[in-house]
């Protein structure tokens, strides 16, 4: 069996078991989207060794199909371990405070869109280096977050015990070897030294698996309370916010009336 296959098969075997873990823990219940992104993983990662090995000619097409749908559901896994994170906080947050979260992420992506670009892939195709610069987003998203969760767990009072810390730990290691392998791809002349790097990135992906089998496996820790200053800034954000779009909607309806009355 070659390296590739070896690699593929054992990306097979530790995401199944990741995902025998997460019903076996429960984790379906606090971070759904999740274990929805690890199925579909599951399905595109044995579909893509399977049209791979036998029509290689729609190769291709599936990998634009798998990469476009793994970066909207990696969007959705990072709104949701954001609002996971404020979980000791909800019952006293208002209820648009998760459209709050997700366009936070999503302003978050929006400014790192113009910086995602890799020098020398210019000659791709127009869709294929839209694709590409969406995959280096969501993968520069991604190591934001775990950095995020990182410097900020005292504050967040979450550890590596902690579900998020150990779902972000594992996503953003294999996004930063995804993005360092990017980059030195546009140095490459050789197939040979592209494919091993490509390797490398497939066994990044292993590890992460790996990971969380064995983060997973254990029990998770009591989540810990927010500090009272840091409940009380979190509060004093929502009801901003809350003050903000209440704000604007009497603003709008304020001259929605006056245009009537014109």
């Amino acid at each position: 069996m070659s390296l590739d296959n070896t690699l593929w098969f054992l990306s097979i075997v530790a995401n199944a078991a990741v995902i025998a873990l997460l019903i076996y823990r429960r984790v379906w219940k606090s971070l759904p989207l999740f274990c929805v992104y690890c199925a579909w993983d599951l399905l595109s990662t044995a579909g893509a060794f399977a049209i791979f090995r036998f029509f290689p000619a729609s190769y291709l097409t599936a990998y634009l199909t798998e990469m476009i749908i793994d970066s909207a559901l990696v969007f959705g896994v990072l709104i949701e371990l954001a609002w996971s994170v404020f979980r000791p906080l909800r019952s006293s947050l208002p209820r648009g405070f998760l459209v709050m979260v997700a366009g936070l992420v999503v302003a978050i992506g929006a400014a790192i869109w113009p910086f995602a670009v890799i020098p020398g892939f210019s000659y791709l195709p127009p869709e294929w280096h839209l694709l590409m610069r969406l995959q280096q987003t969501v993968s520069i998203l991604q190591v934001l977050f775990f950095l995020a969760f990182v410097g900020c767990g005292q504050l967040l009072s979450i550890g590596w015990r902690d579900r998020e810390l150990q779902v972000a730990t594992g996503l953003g290691f294999f996004s930063l070897v995804s993005l360092g392998v990017a980059m030195l791809h546009t140095h490459l002349t050789g197939w040979s030294l592209y494919a091993h790097l490509n390797q490398v990135v497939v066994a990044s992906y292993v590890c992460s698996m790996f990971y969380w089998v064995y983060s997973f496996e254990q029990k998770e820790a009591a989540r810990r309370e927010f500090t009272p200053q840091m409940q009380n800034l979190l509060l004093a954000v929502a009801g901003a916010a809350r003050s903000t779009r209440v704000g604007l909607t009497d603003s709008i309806a304020a001259k929605s009336n006056k245009s009537r009355e014109l």
